[in-house]
């Protein structure tokens, strides 16, 4: 079995509505509460950071299974929406929702579709951050595939 680690620095000098900092070997950001939730918005937050996750988790892994399935592309973008609740003052995220947009290559066949439409919604399910939040957070696609 082979294991990664992966590692993030905080600092938090001060009390709630300050300003902290995550750092990794490749991000350095400001983190703080958002505007939202009544903070400063200063940086990014824990809501951004859970979406962000699952967002470049599902592109990626899409990606991926398209070049496994040897279908072209011309472009890939997708915007993602983090809906959190809160009642009776607790915070609660519930639900993820991609919207990705595939334009295939011009020489697609009617194979290519059929299978970039299924990898489009395979491409969830086999995301290890969304199978890390199953059962909490409901995550959705709401795919578009253009030609």
């Amino acid at each position: 079995m082979t294991r990664h680690s992966f590692h993030i620095t905080t600092d938090w000098p001060g009390l709630r509505n300050d300003v902290g900092t995550l750092s990794s070997e490749n991000l350095h950001i400001n983190i703080s509460i958002p505007p939202e939730m009544d903070g400063p918005g200063i940086g990014t937050n824990p809501d951004e950071m859970l979406l962000g996750a699952a967002a470049t988790c599902y592109i990626i892994t899409l990606a991926a299974m398209l070049e496994r399935s040897h279908i072209g592309k011309t472009d890939l973008t997708m915007t993602s929406e983090g809906i959190v609740e809160v009642e009776k003052g607790v915070i609660t995220y519930k639900e993820i929702i991609h919207r990705p947009v595939l334009t295939l290559i011009p020489s697609h066949t009617e194979k290519d579709i059929s299978l970039a439409k299924k990898l489009m919604m395979k491409a969830e399910q086999s995301c290890m951050i969304t199978r890390a939040i199953k059962g909490n957070v409901i995550v959705s696609v709401d795919p578009t595939l253009l030609l």
